[in-house]
């Protein structure tokens, strides 16, 4: 099995948007902010900025030359806060998931860019949660912890160094 974390280009980011519906359908699970759009799907109300703004990198997850999930990366100038970098969403086909290949490309990831991050996650989403926590146990990774409300939603943001 090999795996690889790549930049999507801008010729993908149709594929991307299919993804991010998926990954919107999964997280309006935990909250009572996500509906589908007309056209049945699930959209990202801020998708254009990704292509827009620098600062804001989507990668794919590739397994075997397949892409089985992503990831979209903040970092500066568009991050405004404190840390240097930020993983605003991740998602894994769910075929593939538990299977530490998520671990394996954020160890990629870490050792690439290395700074301080943060994280959040909804408050109700308990399978980010335990995910975020096995990344750092397993990649042997000090967090900070806190409960915050973030777009008037409970959530747990965490903040770590690499």
């Amino acid at each position: 099995m090999t795996v690889s974390l790549n930049p999507i280009s801008n010729d993908e980011k149709h594929i991307l948007q299919n993804l991010y519906s998926l990954y919107l359908h999964d997280l309006s699970e935990y909250t009572d902010g996500l509906d589908i759009s007309t056209d049945g799907s699930f959209e990202f109300d801020s998708f254009e900025l990704i292509w827009k703004e620098e600062g804001v990198t989507p990668y794919f997850f590739i397994k075997d030359k397949t892409i089985v999930g992503f990831l979209l990366l903040l970092e500066r100038p568009f991050l405004k806060k404190d840390c240097d970098y930020s993983i605003n969403d991740i998602f894994m086909l769910k075929k593939h998931r538990r299977k530490g290949i998520a671990i394996s490309l954020l160890k990629e990831l870490f050792k690439q860019k290395k700074g301080s991050y943060y994280i959040v996650e909804l408050a109700k989403n308990i399978p980010a949660i335990i995910f975020w926590r096995r990344v750092f146990s397993a990649l042997n990774i000090e967090f900070e912890e806190k409960k915050k409300i973030v777009d008037d939603e409970e959530c747990l943001v965490q903040s770590f160094r690499i």
